[in-house]
Formats: structure tokens, sequence, C-alpha cells
């Protein structure tokens, strides 16, 4: 057996709309299974999934707000008054500036922008730089992706005369700030038809209502915000995603095309994970370390020279931020170790730190949880004010945003959504948080819920998976949040090949086959499954579905996300140097069987397993061998020791059979009846033969073996035809005949060389039946 990684919660197939999808829409059954457990319902709902980029944008001014909004952007142009964009340091904040920027230049406004410093300032709108900006001469500020929370900041600007417009996509709080209007879907009594929108999605109605038109020509730009901040990707969002990765290969912005150039994606043919993996994290990356300021520049810059050298910054940016996150997670989980030890008492993880990265923490948290399939939050510390700074990132089930917001009365700040938020809170309360975090997280997650969760699209076969049926899936692309790639599973295939690669031999290769299909699969940073998985298992499969391409040829595979044997595993370590290949096996779950003595120091096994010793003639002792792997380190004196072991106890998860022996019965020959006849016969004249002196003669004179001839000696010993005294052999008076099988020696020797040929020697199936036998008899009992 082999456990998967993580839970696979397998949607089904066969649904009643099924064959109403294929004939209506002309889709493959699988296709049509994979739009209806995506809770798509109906035929027309189907088509507009499907076919996204034909349908329209909603009407901007269903949002509530867009209309005052609108119109006090446009008097404040015709006043020419100055207007302030105030941004937010992340993409959807950068790429929401940028919209804004192209939108308010393209209507000859007067304006600027401002993104606070996530270091000194921290986030959305802050007292000081209102201030700053009525001072400079600007009546109007314009937040983007930011400003929803902004109750204080929102009264300040009343206080100074500035009129305050938000326009947020976040979770709104109890108390809205007291803006001249709010522009977010979310709000309550909103009638607008679609609530995911990203900041940069809020940004791009508000241009769509202030030019008149859905500005296409800037999808390019709203593209990144909306696949970066992992919206879901239904919807608007999938319009804006469809058509902006379309845009965003054809566009010619300098700042575009010098980060699709140092990306490597000139030319090639986007998807959402270019957009998302690529450029999201180098926009991201600004803010994280310093300003986010050069990453709009970037994005707006006209000039191609300027534009690659700034793109150039900006990825060495990206490459410093790397080397940060690594060292401060690796801090984090050294601290998750030494200080949460018994992690079933650690509902919710904390740690927190003076001098980390505060642009980082968010992707340090999400590595966390990664590794510990906690809700997690990490906080940076800051002594001087008395202040930690912290991003949460939440697992399934643990809404994270609405159990933040049972501790308002200590959370000063913060802001997010259910798997994600972001807080800023004193120093000294930051342990009464972790109480009550872990309290409801005790009282609403399960064990089970602590076991990561693999969501399965479908179960397929082998016969399923073709170059066509891979083509039309790309239909539902793009992919992303609520519209994940399609993940499948193959249930119990068979396992032809199977190989480690790549320069360290950390990847896997295996090509399943099933009912004589077959396919390769490709599963990265899974090479050490190899030594987990026996060939001869069937296995159960999970990934996803892509083409491989290959001096011109194309076939099918899966590239593999999890593996799993679900039955018991034999692994055949006969005659393979024993145990020592396989010290990376867990401790816990080793039991090593032996029945000789001398056999745990002839293999020179660790101390730091389970041994289990059966002497001949002993009863098998009881033992829980559920979910153990269990090494049989030598031959059995009989094959009712090895019955007893299995018959009696749980069937283990593995059994790895060395059946270590010193003698090899079964190709010493067993002298036959005639051998025994001659020697008696010789014995007889003699009288009397001293073994010692003789014997290696009398091997030499019959062409036989000095083990040969030391058996029959004791075999004659046994039946009392003859007495040894210091090697010197006498024959018996009185003799009663008796037959060979009447020797212990005679029958052992020839029970052991059957049961060397039963076990050590029988092939793998042969073996394997055996003990399939062995766990019958234990179930009908």
């Amino acid at each position: 057996m082999l456990r998967s990684k993580k839970r696979w919660k397998v949607e089904g197939g066969g649904h009643s709309l099924e064959q109403q999808f294929v004939t209506e829409l002309k889709i493959s059954p699988l296709v049509a299974n994979l739009l209806l457990n995506r809770g798509i319902t109906s035929v027309e709902e189907a088509r507009k999934f499907l076919y996204i980029e034909k349908t329209e944008f909603h009407d901007p001014f269903l949002m509530k707000g867009m209309r005052q909004a609108t119109e006090r952007i446009m008097q404040a142009i015709e006043n020419k008054e100055k207007i302030l964009i105030f941004g937010d340091y992340d993409a959807d904040g950068v790429s929401s500036t940028a919209v804004m920027i192209l939108t308010l230049k393209r209507l000859e406004a007067d304006f600027n922008f401002y993104i606070p410093n996530r270091f000194t300032e921290g986030y959305g709108p802050n007292e000081p730089a209102l201030r700053r900006a009525k001072a400079e001469g600007y009546s109007l500020v314009i937040t983007v992706d930011t400003g929803i929370s902004a109750v204080h900041e929102a009264n300040v600007a009343m206080e100074i005369g500035l009129d305050f417009i938000v326009t947020d996509h976040h979770e709104p709080p109890p108390v809205l700030p007291n803006a001249l209007t709010i522009v977010n879907p979310k709000q309550e009594d909103c009638l607008y038809p679609f609530k995911g929108l990203a900041g940069v999605g809020v940004a791009f109605k508000l241009a769509h209502a202030l030019l008149g038109q859905a500005p296409e020509d800037l999808l390019d730009i709203a593209v990144i915000g909306t696949i970066a901040d992992l919206v879901p990707l239904v919807d608007e969002n999938r319009l804006i995603a469809k058509k902006g990765i379309r845009a965003l290969e054809k566009s010619n912005r300098p700042g575009l095309q010098a980060l699709k150039k140092i990306t490597g994606m000139i030319d090639k043919e986007l998807n959402a994970d270019h957009v998302g993996f690529g450029i999201g994290p180098r926009i991201n990356a600004a803010g994280r370390l310093d300003s986010a300021t050069p990453a709009v520049e970037l994005l707006v810059c006209e000039d191609r020279l300027l534009a690659e050298e700034m793109a150039i910054e900006i990825d060495e940016l990206n490459k410093t931020r790397q080397g940060i996150v690594n060292e401060i997670a690796n801090e984090a989980i050294e601290m998750v170790e030494e200080h949460y030890k018994t992690l079933d008492e650690h509902k919710v993880l904390i740690v927190a730190k003076e001098g980390w990265n505060a642009g980082v923490i968010g992707i340090v948290a999400s590595r966390l949880v990664e590794k510990y399939y906690r809700p997690t939050i990490v906080m940076t510390i800051d002594k001087e004010k008395g202040l930690a700074k912290g991003s949460a990132r939440s697992i399934e089930g643990f809404d994270m945003f609405k159990n933040l917001s049972e501790s308002r009365d200590i959370l000063p700040h913060f802001g997010g959504h259910p798997m994600a938020a972001g807080l800023t809170m004193k120093v000294a309360d930051v342990e009464e948080l972790r109480s009550r975090l872990n309290v409801l997280a005790s009282e609403i997650l399960t064990e089970s819920d602590y076991v990561p969760i693999t969501n399965v699209d479908i179960e397929v076969s082998l016969s399923d998976i073709t170059i066509p049926i891979i083509e039309e899936m790309s239909l539902l692309a793009p992919f992303g949040v609520s519209n994940p790639t399609p993940r499948v599973m193959v249930d119990r295939v068979n396992l032809s090949q199977m190989k480690r690669i790549g320069s360290e031999e950390n990847h896997l290769k295996m090509l399943l086959e099933e009912n004589g299909n077959t396919i390769d699969c490709v599963g990265f940073n899974l090479g050490h499954l190899y030594e987990e998985i026996s060939l001869a298992a069937q296995v159960s499969a999970v990934g996803t579905l892509s083409i491989n391409e290959w001096n011109g040829n194309c076939k099918p595979q899966i590239m593999l996300d999890d593996l799993a044997v679900n039955e018991w595993q034999l692994f055949d370590c006969r005659g393979s140097g024993g145990f020592k290949r396989h010290r990376h096996l867990p401790t816990e779950k080793v039991v090593c069987i032996y029945f000789d003595e001398t056999t745990i120091e002839t293999l020179n096994i660790e101390e730091k397993y389970q041994f289990v010793h059966i002497p001949y003639d002993v009863e098998t002792p009881n033992l829980d061998l559920t979910g153990k792997y269990v090494f049989i380190l030598d031959l059995p004196f009989e094959k009712a020791q090895i019955e007893n072991v299995f018959a009696r106890n749980q069937k283990p998860d593995r059994i790895y059979p060395i059946f270590h022996h010193n003698e090899n019965h079964f190709f010493t020959t067993i002298p036959s009846r005639e051998h025994f006849k001659w020697f008696y016969g010789f014995l007889t004249k003699q009288q009397t033969f001293d073994l010692k002196k003789h014997g290696s003669q009398l091997a030499k004179h019959k062409g036989w073996s000095t083990d040969t001839i030391d058996f029959m000696v004791k075999v004659f010993f046994d039946l009392e035809f003859v007495t040894i005294n210091n090697g010197l052999i006498s024959l018996s008076t009185n003799i009663e005949k008796k037959d060979l099988n009447h020797s212990k020696t005679y029958k052992r020797k020839q029970e052991q060389a059957k049961l060397e040929n039963d076990l050590y020697y029988s092939s793998y199936n042969e073996l394997k039946e055996w003990f399939e036998k062995i766990f019958s008899i234990r179930k009908k009992a």
C-alpha cells in the first residue's frame, strides 16, 4: 500500500444532463461532465462559459456608487481640478493604478498617482498622505484596490475638504468610510450581477463608465491583477482573463513587451500560468521590497529602452525577493518545529519575529500552510512601535476573515478574504489572538479537515485520454480559482514501467497500462516514490492532462500530482543485498521478523527498528501490523511460522521478504538411496571409520562432497546405525531396520529444500499468491 499525500475528493460523472450537453454543444462526455461538475446546469450557461469572449461586459452603472463616481470625476476633469489616484502596492493595486492612469490620460485629466510605501506607511490611505495631497492642490482622491476600511481617513478627507471616492473589491467591514461615494460590488445593497471582481476589475468598470464603452485595449493590463489576485475566474473575470491573455500576447506596450522578453514569453501562446507565475510575481516584487511606483511606471511606460531597463531592475528585485522568502521560511519552519512539537494541540499557527520583511510574509504563510496544513499567520514585529504586522493564510473550512472579525477589539486594522487576510495589531495582543483563533478552530474544524484535499474533477479510463480530448478541454481555459485546471484520476491501473529521471533522479516517469491502452506519466519531485511502489502493483493516480511534443511527435501524458496503491504490496528483496537499500523508510512503520537468532548480527541491521524474534516451537505473538512495513529477514524453520504471523494479525501495508539463509539446501544434492546403501555397506566392511582423517579421501574417491558424507553420517546417527566419538564412526550392534524418513536430519533437509524452493526460489507471482491465501484464510476466520 502507498497512501496518497492528500485526501482525494472525486466529483461524480454520468450526470442526467450529460447527453443533452454532448448533443447540443457537440462536446465529448468528459468535457460535458467537467462543465456539470463546475455547477453549470444549463446548455445556455455552458455555451456562455465555453465561448465567454462572445458575451458583453455588464453595464457598469449597475454597480452601486458608479454614477456618482463618474459624475464627480467628469466634473473634476471639466473644471481642471487636480485628481490623485491612490493605489496599492501588490500586482492588483499596481495594475488598477495603471488602468486609471491610462483612462484619465485619455480623458485629458490633470492627475497623478500615489502608492504608499509598505514599510513606512503601511496598507491603504493614510492621513499624512491625504493632508499632503490637499496641500499640493488636489481636490479629488480616487482609491483603487483599497479604501473600503479607511473610515478614519475618509473623515480626515471630509474635514480638510478633499473629495474621497473609494473603489475597492475587498470585504466591506460593518462600518463603511464616510466617502463621497463607494464603488464596490460586495456592498450589501449593490445590484451588480457579479461580486467577484478584482480591484483592477472594479477600476476597469470605472473606466468603462467614464469612457462610455468597455476599454478592451486596457485588458492586457487588467488581466494581470485579475489573475495575480486569485479572484474566481468565472463570469466577468473569465471574460477579462480570456480576452486579456490574448491581448497580452499581442500587446506592444513597451513595459509589457519588456516583461514578456525577460520571462521568455515573446511569440509564445500564453495562458493564465504565464501571468500568475511569470509577470505577476515580478510586478509584486517591487512593492514587496521597496516602492511599487516603478512597477506602475513600467506598465504605462512609452519608451522601449527605458522599459527594458526597468524590467531588468524589477526582475532583479524578484530574485532578491525569492532569496528573502527562502530565508524567512526556513526560520519560520524552525520556530514551528521548536514551539509546536505537538501539532495536534495547535489548530492555528502564529509565528512572529522582529525584522522579517513585511512584503514577503504572505508568501511565507502560504508555504507554512502547504507544509503543515493549518491556518497560519506570519508576523513581523516593530518593537519601537509595539506593533505586529501580519499576513494570514487559511485552509478549506476555516474562513479567516470571518474568524478574525471575532477579534475586532484587538485588531484595529485588518481586511481580506476567507482564505487570506492582512492585519496590524499590538504585540501585547498576539498571544490573545492565538488563543482565540485556536478555540475557534477547535470548534469549527474536525480531524479530517487537517488532511489536505485534492479536488478531482472526474475519474477516467486510459482510453479516454486522447489528444483530441485534451485539446477540447482547453475550451475551459483560462484556469484559476473556481475554474481550476481539470484534474483527473485513473484508478487501479497496471504499472508497465517505472524509472527515476532528472540529473538528480528526483523526478518519476511511469508507463501505465489498462486494457491494452498505455499512457506516460511524469511526476516532478516524486522520484522518492520509486522505492515505495512495486512494479507488480496496481496504482491509482491523480494529475492533469497535457500533450507531450517531442521531435515532431505528439502524445498525451498525465502530469502527476499524487499517487496511491490501495492494496498491500509485496517488495521482492530476495537476493537483493538485504536491508540496506530500505533504510529510508520511516522507522516507526518498520517491523523486522526473524527466526534464527544470528540473523540480526549477520545482516548488520540498526537497533532502531521494531524486531520480533520467533524461535522454533514458540507460539507466534500478537502484533499490531496495521499500516506497517513487515520485513521477513530470514527463512522460517517451517512455513507455518509465517502463516501464523499473518493469520493471527492484521494485514500490513507492505511485506519485504529477504529470506536470508546460511545454507543452500535446495541446490545441495540430497544423497540418493543408492548413496546411502553403498556407504552403509562400506561401514559394515570397515566397522570403524575415522571421518576426520579419511573423510576427504573418501569423498574424492566417490566424487562426492565432504558435506554429502557428513550429512549421511548424521542421518545414520539419527537412525542409531552408528555411534560417533571424536570423529570416529563405529557401526552399532543390533541395528533395527528403519526408513531414512525417520531421521530428523534427513527429513529436515528435505523440508528445508522444499521451503527454499517455495519461498526463496519461487516466482514473484507464486509468492504473492501464497500470501494472498494466508490473508484469505484470516478473512474467513
